[in-house]
């Protein structure tokens, strides 16, 4: 393979040469800066494995997703010991602020929620349909109050997506700003 000198200047006087394949995509990014970085990432990220792709989204993201996460999210669904889960961004990574025991209701729930701060959260709802069948549905809720910081909405709603593929299982999704719009009637 061909290799060619390329200069590249760091913010400074001093030019720096490096050699790198005369006809790859990074000569052509380093020579002609207007490209956009996000995408150089993503045809980078269509030629790695999906392990380094999953990190790839969470810097994207900017979120890492905690295992407790995941866990508490599995027993959640399988074991069926939590009735809801809250959880909230800290730092940068979602973790678990709160544990709803199986004897809580929906109200719990609801008061659960800060008034002015944004949350995810997934609830376990038991229902008995018009057959008289005992059933159950995972509801995934991205609280987001009206009374938050527009950062905090932000933040929340770039790292939903990402957050919610984590949690595999999740069969109904609300987006609720004010108590009413995810009321048990709903």
């Amino acid at each position: 393979m061909f290799y060619k000198p390329a200069h590249v200047s760091f913010l400074t006087d001093s030019r720096i040469s490096i050699p790198i394949p005369f006809n790859s995509i990074l000569y052509h990014f380093l020579l002609y800066p207007p490209i956009p970085f996000l995408f150089f990432l993503s045809i980078l990220q269509r030629s790695l494995p999906i392990s380094f792709q999953d990190t790839m989204a969470n810097a994207v993201s900017g979120m890492a997703v905690q295992d407790e996460c995941k866990l508490k999210f599995l027993e959640l669904k399988a074991k069926r010991n939590y009735r809801f889960i809250i959880f909230k961004i800290d730092g940068q990574e979602v973790v678990v602020e709160k544990l709803g025991s199986p004897e809580e209701s929906y109200e719990d729930f609801s008061n659960s929620l800060p008034a002015d701060e944004c949350r995810y959260a997934v609830f376990d709802l038991d229902f008995i349909t018009n057959e008289n069948c005992q059933k159950s549905k995972i509801f995934f809720i991205a609280w987001s109050p009206e009374t938050s910081r527009v950062r905090m909405k932000m933040v929340y709603a770039s790292s939903k997506d990402r957050f919610k593929r984590e949690l595999d299982g999740i069969q109904v999704e609300l987006q609720a700003t004010d108590p009413s719009e995810m009321s048990f009637d709903i």
